[in-house]
């Protein structure tokens, strides 16, 4: 009887999940006794009734990893410990299901579990690993936010997506002689946008970590106008903030979701930059879930491949309580625990930011 590993995709999608779940299942295909299966939506495949979970094989993942998305699905909604329960009256409670679904697991005769996701998806995992659950992460987060890997899959293609939409916006921008803005993605960290700044020759980049002078900002986009470019491009991340301002968010009336909604701070600058004395026209674009989808760059693949086959490699030496990670150029891993326990904020004293800023971005402090 072959032996199980159960792979799942929790969080937000990304580029690249499809071929971590390949990687995993063309190493497990080198033993001849193991059997890959996938619980659809994270940990719901399995905590539903009936459960909806499938068999992986070379077939059924043959060429996905040139597809977007994920074949088995995700949601940022199955946290198992604050499990949203619907009552018969239409109400919701939540409650602790882990137990229930460790049991489960054990009973499907399932050795150990790989999860691919986020920070929040680690910070599950150490949890049920500490109840005893045999299980192993990977990291997967458009925002780059793990502290314990140099990389994560999908960073690299949402900077490409903000890139290309990026520079299409500087030739409408310099066309009509105007301030375009353009929002990308990034709650807490703003590495999606700072990249897309110093690649897209960004004259202004806002990020979470740097609390900005709007006068500041205007100053150096008048002073641009005075010097006869006609034109000046901006890229905020969703959770920059003025230095009189909050996030632009609003409270989600999605069931089981845990974070606040963020979007349309593009707009709050746009009318910020005009009450600060911005004559110019001002067009604004938010790029939203766009950078979420498509066809993972080449790097992103070679990246996701190399962690699902590390992934499994950790399964057959027992390496429960880890999370693969890529440092210094090198796969390697770490404990769940050291994963999740601080967050990847951009350093404001990095030669990055120092870069950008010594090639004219202005980050408005």
């Amino acid at each position: 009887m072959k032996k199980k590993v159960l792979v799942l995709t929790g969080g937000g999608d990304c580029p690249g999940l499809n071929a971590v779940i390949r990687g995993i299942v063309k190493r497990a295909k080198q033993e001849k006794d193991w059997q890959v299966v996938g619980s659809m939506e994270a940990f719901n495949g399995i905590l539903r009734d009936p459960m909806e979970i499938k068999k992986l094989s070379n077939r059924s993942t043959a060429g996905i990893h040139v597809k977007g998305g994920t074949i088995l699905k995700t949601t940022n909604k199955g946290n198992p410990f604050d499990f949203p329960m619907k009552n018969e009256d239409g109400s919701v409670t939540i409650i602790d299901r882990s137990d229930e679904l460790i049991e489960k697991i054990q009973d499907l005769g399932i050795e150990a579990v790989i999860s691919i996701g986020g920070d929040g998806s680690q910070r599950i995992s150490q949890k049920l690993f500490d109840q005893g659950l045999n299980i192993v992460g990977v990291p997967k987060t458009i925002d780059n936010d793990l502290s314990a890997t140099n990389y994560t899959f999908g960073f690299r293609t949402a900077v490409q997506i903000a890139t290309d939409s990026f520079d299409k916006l500087v030739t409408t921008g310099e066309s009509h002689h105007r301030v375009m803005i353009m929002e990308v993605m990034g709650r807490d960290a703003g590495w999606i946008a700072l990249h897309t700044a110093i690649a897209g020759g960004a004259e202004v980049c806002l990020i979470p970590e740097i609390p900005y002078d709007i006068n500041k900002v205007v100053k150096h986009i008048n002073q641009r106008y005075e010097k006869g470019k006609g034109f000046a491009n901006i890229v905020i991340a969703e959770g920059a903030k003025s230095l009189n301002t909050k996030i632009v968010s609003k409270e989600s009336d999605e069931t089981g979701y845990e974070h606040v909604r963020l979007g349309g701070v593009a707009y709050q600058l746009s009318e910020q930059l005009k009450a600060a004395g911005c004559k110019a026209d001002i067009r604004e674009t938010v790029l939203g879930h766009t950078q979420r989808g498509g066809t993972p760059v080449a790097s992103d693949r070679v990246l996701a491949t190399l962690f699902g086959v590390k992934a499994f490699e950790m399964i057959l030496n027992k390496e429960y309580g880890k999370m693969v990670s890529y440092l210094n150029n090198e796969i390697t891993t770490v404990s769940l625990e050291a994963a999740t326990s601080s967050y990847n904020y951009v350093a404001t004293d990095s030669f990055l930011v120092h870069a950008a800023k010594n090639i004219g971005i202005a980050f408005g402090d």
